[in-house]
This record gives C-alpha cells, structure tokens and sequence, in this order.
C-alpha cells in the first residue's frame, strides 16, 4: 500500500471518526489558547507583566489544580489535528500549494503538542522572544546560516500576508460546512477580525526575523512578545496592541466554530 493510499485509509471508518473528533477537538483546544493569548496582548500596554506566548499561556494552565491533566487533554487534542493535517498533506492533492498548507499546519500543531505534554511534565516554558533567539542564534552558526534565517523570515512574513489576505477575503468560510442561519454574520467577523489581527502579528515577526538574519544579530529576532511590543512604538501603538489582542480573541471564537463546522 502506497502513503498516499495508507493516509486516506486511516480516516476512515470507526478509527477515523474518533481521529475527527480528536482533531475537532484541537480546534477547540487552539481557540482556549487564542483567547488566552489575545488576553495577555490586551494587557501589554498597561504593563501586563506575563509574556505573550504559546508556552506561557500553557503554563499558566498548569498553576490549577487539575492543570496536569487539562494540558495532557490540550496535548492529545493538538496531536490528533497535527496528524489529521499531517495525513492530508500526505494524500494526493493536484495543487501543490494544498500539499503544503496542512504539512505546516501540522508542525505548527504537533509543536503545541509537544508544548503541552513537556509543561505537563514539569518542563521550565522556554517559549517566545527567548526561543525565537535562541533558534536563530543557532542557525546563524550553520553555513549560510544568515540565508536560511531570512528564508525563514520571509516565509512567516507570507504566512502574515496570507492570514491576512485571507480575513480580509474571508476565504476562511471556505473551510467550513454550512453554519447555522443567522449566525453567518457573527462567524465572518470573528474569522476577519482573527485572521487579519492574527496575520499582523506574524508579519511583524517575519520582519523581525528577516532583519536578524541582514544584522546576523539574534537578539533582533523576536517572537510574538516581542512583535507586539515593537508595535507600542507606533503611533497609536497601545490602541493597535489592543486591538491585536481582542482579534487573537476573535480567533479564539472562530476556532470553537471551527471545531464544529469545519470541513474535515
């Protein structure tokens, strides 16, 4: 049996249904955390002193008294959606560009898993501008560690661009089954309002990250933290800040949607 055929057979049947269920339930998990992250942005501006991270969020969790067991639930949840993405990735697919999309949303999801099993065990959060330096103080070391670095860079400032022109398009509805009538306008701006907050903010990274790799400086490379902050210095920025925040929320939202109407 081909890859391609071994990944379409483990979605379906009985097996594939508890996988759907276990992947919807990864939505879900990331709309938790979005909500989380969108309320640490929120509280930048007025000297909210926890850091606007995936981990710290996810550390968070681990101060209640069942958060052990809330962050193994998160990290099943993220990797049954990575895999899901990672066997949608594997299929055949005539575009190229509907290969790569679920392959990347895969790391992206089976990091957080990693994330939040590693919390779950008793794991210091290593996560944000420290994680981000530290990759590209690494990288820098290989050869034409400075290409790769802006290669990176570049591609996290598309993958803004994108988040962003996809809100702005609301192309995201195309990733759902019929909503229910008259909740149409609720989810379109949730989905626009998430999407293009969201897509800000990795812009901004990719910027940052591709002008690390021009000054071959780590420390100029930041993570979300750190992006956001940088935008306090323009004109309007905690107003802006803010507004980032309640749109990381705003995705929170649309990911419960999601998790419920999503095309799988």
């Amino acid at each position: 049996m081909t890859m391609n055929a071994t990944a379409s057979s483990m979605r379906q049947g009985s097996t594939g249904d508890v996988w759907e269920k276990g992947a919807r339930a990864g939505y879900a998990v990331s709309g938790v955390l979005h909500i989380m992250l969108g309320f640490l942005i929120a509280k930048i501006p007025f000297g909210g002193g926890e850091e606007a991270s995936s981990s710290s969020a996810l550390s968070s969790v681990s101060d209640n008294a069942f958060g052990v067991v809330i962050l193994w639930i998160a990290a099943i949840a993220f990797a049954a959606l990575g895999l899901w993405q990672l066997a949608d990735g594997l299929r055949s697919h005539e575009d190229f560009k509907d290969r790569v999309k679920p392959l990347a949303k895969a790391g992206v999801y089976l990091v957080l898993a990693l994330t939040s099993a590693s919390i779950a065990m008793g794991s210091s959060s290593s996560g944000g501008d420290s994680q981000a330096q530290g990759i590209v103080a690494q990288v820098l070391g290989w050869p034409a560690g400075q290409f790769i670095v802006g290669a990176i860079g570049i591609g996290i400032l598309v993958a803004g661009v994108f988040h962003v022109v996809k809100g702005a398009r609301k192309k995201y509805m195309h990733d759902l089954r019929s909503v229910p009538q008259g909740s149409g306008k609720t989810v379109r701006a949730l989905g626009t309002t998430g999407y293009v907050a969201k897509g800000i903010a990795l812009v901004v990274v990719g910027v940052l990250f591709t002008y690390s790799a021009v000054t071959a400086d780590p420390d100029d490379a930041k993570g979300l933290d750190g992006a956001v902050k940088s935008l306090l210095d323009l004109p309007g920025g905690a107003i802006i800040v803010v507004l980032v925040g309640i749109g990381f929320a705003a995705y929170g939202l649309y990911s419960f949607v999601r998790a419920r109407y999503a095309r799988m």
